[in-house]
């Protein structure tokens, strides 16, 4: 290979400031005609770079044979593409591009500017992220940079066009991802802050605005000028903290859009953009980062073994960026789906142990088939492993690799491979699915921010604890988990996507006529319009479930004057005044006509209790304990032609889901038993709808113990080509998957 020399390597000339430059993301391209092909592309990130000794055709070789269709490459290597600066090594890949087109292979590359080379950092140290201490990270893992800085810029788009030039035309290479899991960090750059108070200007116009706004006259806060504005790593005030985080959310909004702008002057039409996006991460808005990019993508990282056991089990399990139970994988997948409302690629997830030296829990035989085959029901149109071989060096060298670290074939390859040959025998059929819901989930990205910052469980003082990242994650998990356990498909809402800040909100009977039951968790911080929206959602035949922590504040966070749930409170038949967190969970005793069947005996609620009062409203259930007793925990009320139940706690798993269950059936929506084929207890059934009509239902067993259910209808197996007819007992090994299609 032969080393070319970078015009324009010289010092970075500051006047040239791309930021001036803003990025106009382009009209999205609808789903249906993206230029995706008509099968689910099933494959692995493939870093050649990183192997020993030479092996492309050796491992392109085994990736035919395991039934891949497409790699993702070079999204991390910038020290590779450019190890001098301005002087570039661009042919190491072409083998691999050759090879992959020659057996067929799909090839999505990336941009490498997530891992910033040495010799940028030690050139321009000015460039790396300050953190919230005032701190520079250090280098020495990735994602260290402040990427508003004007040097990094010049470097980035430097490094992004040359790669992409050299490689567009490349006919193995259908799309291309910016960038890799952005938002890590949040910045406290000098700039950066300085930006920031542009923008408040900008908004406010005046400190007198701003203090009026923010409520800084409470302890002494008020601004004479701009200047005192204090610094974000001092601040205590959750309205500051809100348009902090948003700020920093657009940041990385305008980097990526940035980023696929510069890709598409050089893609050809038919060339799709994405990036890979970690759902957890603080700095992203994962409704708004998606608005210039062509397809969602993202990272289900799942927990494995008999985390992924059904029923789930009793005792709750901390999420994090690795989830946990079957429910959080679905939710993972609904919420990759809504980013755009379609379809959608998982860019990487397990393929085998994840997290590290200590923590290696590989998939039992058969999970890898189950959670392919529960991704692609709910919507997939890629799985890609993260990644072909086993790294020999690095952070993740247990961060394990279809292939191991003695770069055999093995059991995980061998699954995989049967996995790759059911996709291609399904073929187009399962592309592009659109999973079936009975239940809407509104998932609100300020009300995570307004509630990392106040959250509603944990220590907490302001000034002085973190902020809780995952406490909107946990509330809205807990209805995603009900839902599922109670048989239930979601689709996951946002809130601009229902009331959308620059055009005309959805129709609410429409939304009432898909959606019979829309669920809303914790919707913190909202605008009197969404409010509004949702009352008129139940009056045009919705049912709406309220959790707590919605309608309490504004859309600066700032608590509501109105009666809570603000602007809901006349429709739900109900308010309060008081709450109180639980320190134990509090019994929970039926009241309200007939006990559902599935009402636990031991039901509880936890975390949080509203102290509501109805008015109006029927009271569902109560708390068993002297002074909450008083105060109902559910209650409903019928408003228009639709319903309005008001749940003022956390319920536990088994209590969520006889509560959803009790709504959607009233809505409408068949009996659990009826959603879930009579199956046995660790039995799952999701539903889609095939491009071309046909239904599709993908039919899990989450247990070493064998499974059945009763097939409602005539379906042909997808895979194997069996008939099965009305009524017919459909058997499931251990850890097993059955793809049927019925008319």
């Amino acid at each position: 290979m032969t080393a070319q020399e970078l015009p324009g390597a010289g010092p970075h000339d500051r006047r040239r400031t791309v930021l001036d430059r803003q990025a106009v993301p382009p009209p999205e391209r609808p789903a249906e005609v993206l230029p995706l092909p008509d099968r689910v592309l099933f494959g692995a990130a493939y870093y050649p770079e990183y192997t020993p000794q030479p092996r492309v055709k050796t491992d392109l070789d085994l990736m035919v044979e395991a039934g891949f269709t497409v790699v993702r490459v070079g999204e991390s290597v910038w020290s590779t593409w450019e190890p001098e600066d301005g002087v570039l090594d661009l042919d190491w890949l072409e083998e691999a591009l050759d090879g992959a087109h020659e057996r067929g292979l799909s090839v999505v590359l990336g941009t490498p500017t997530y891992a910033v080379p040495m010799w940028l950092a030690r050139k321009h140290p000015e460039i790396a992220a300050v953190d919230e201490t005032g701190h520079r990270r250090p280098w020495g893992s990735r994602q260290e940079v402040d990427y508003t800085h004007p040097a990094f810029r010049h470097h980035a788009e430097r490094i992004i066009r040359a790669v992409v030039g050299r490689y567009a035309e490349h006919p193995a290479v259908v799309g291309f991802q910016v960038d890799n899991e952005p938002g890590l960090h949040l910045f406290h750059n000098r700039s950066v802050v300085e930006g920031f108070v542009d923008e408040l200007r900008r908004t406010y116009g005046t400190v007198d605005a701003l203090n009026e706004a923010w409520g800084l006259t409470y302890w002494s806060h008020r601004l004479s000028t701009w200047a005192d504005l204090w610094e974000p790593r001092g601040n205590a005030q959750p309205q500051y903290d809100l348009a902090w985080r948003a700020y920093q959310a657009r940041l990385t909004t305008d980097f990526i859009a940035w980023q696929a702008g510069i890709v598409r002057e050089m893609a050809r039409p038919e060339q799709w953009v994405t990036t890979c996006v970690s759902y957890s991460r603080p700095a992203v808005d994962e409704w708004e980062v998606d608005r210039a990019l062509d397809v969602a993508a993202g990272n289900p990282y799942y927990a494995m073994q008999d985390a992924l056991a059904v029923p789930t089990p009793a005792d709750p399990v901390p999420q994090g960026w690795t989830t946990t139970g079957t429910w959080s994988v679905v939710h993972s997948a609904d919420r990759m789906y809504a980013s755009k409302q379609a379809p959608f690629l998982v860019t990487e997830t397990n393929a085998g142990p994840i997290g590290g030296s200590s923590t290696n829990f590989p998939a039992w035989d058969g999970q890898w088939r189950q959670v392919a085959w529960l991704l692609v029901a709910r919507g997939a149109r890629m799985v890609e492993y993260w990644h072909w071989h086993t790294l020999h060096a690095g952070t993740e060298t247990y961060w394990g690799g279809v292939l191991p670290h003695d770069q055999r074939p093995g059991r995980v390859f061998e699954q995989l491979a049967r996995l790759g040959a059911e996709l291609g025998t399904a073929g187009d059929v399962v592309a592009g699915m659109r999973p079936d819901a009975q239940v809407g989930l509104l998932f609100s990205v300020p009300s995570k921010w307004g509630l990392a910052f106040q959250p509603h469980e944990g220590p907490r003082g302001p000034g002085h604890s973190p902020p809780d990242e995952a406490a909107y994650e946990r509330l809205t998990g807990t209805w995603a988990q009900a839902a599922f356990d109670a048989g239930l498909g979601v689709r996951v809402v946002h809130d601009r996507w229902l009331v959308p800040p620059d055009g005309p909100a959805r129709d609410p009977r429409e939304v009432a006529a898909e959606l019979p039951v829309l669920v809303v968790p914790a919707l913190y911080v909202a605008e009197d319009a969404l409010l509004d929206w949702l009352a008129a959602y139940a009056e045009a035949g919705g049912s709406l479930v309220l959790g707590p922590r919605t309608g309490y504040a504004d859309p600066l966070a700032r608590a509501r004057l109105e009666v809570k749930p603000a602007r809901l409170a006349a429709a739900a038949g109900v308010s309060y005044q008081e709450f109180t967190n639980l320190s134990a969970p509090v019994p929970l005793r039926w009241v309200g006509g007939t006990e559902p069947a599935s009402w636990p005996v031991a039901g509880c609620a936890t975390t949080w209790a509203d102290a509501l009062v109805a008015d109006g409203a029927e009271v569902l259930a109560r708390y068993e304990h002297p002074q909450l007793g008083r105060w109902p925990a559910v209650v409903s009320r019928e408003h228009g032609r639709g319903r309005v139940t008001t749940v003022g706690t956390v319920p536990d798993a088994a209590t969520g889901a006889a509560l959803l269950d009790r709504v959607a059936v009233a809505a409408g929506v068949a009996p659990r038993d009826e959603r879930r084929w009579h199956g046995s207890p660790s039995v799952t059934v999701t539903a889609a709808t095939a491009r071309d009509g046909r239904r599709v239902h993908v039919v899990h067993n989450w247990s070493w113990e064998p499974g059945r259910a009763v097939v409602p209808a005539a379906v042909t197996d997808l895979l194997g080509g069996d008939a099965l007819a009305a009524g017919e007992a459909l058997e499931l090994g251990a850890w097993d998957v059955r793809v049927l299609v019925g008319p």
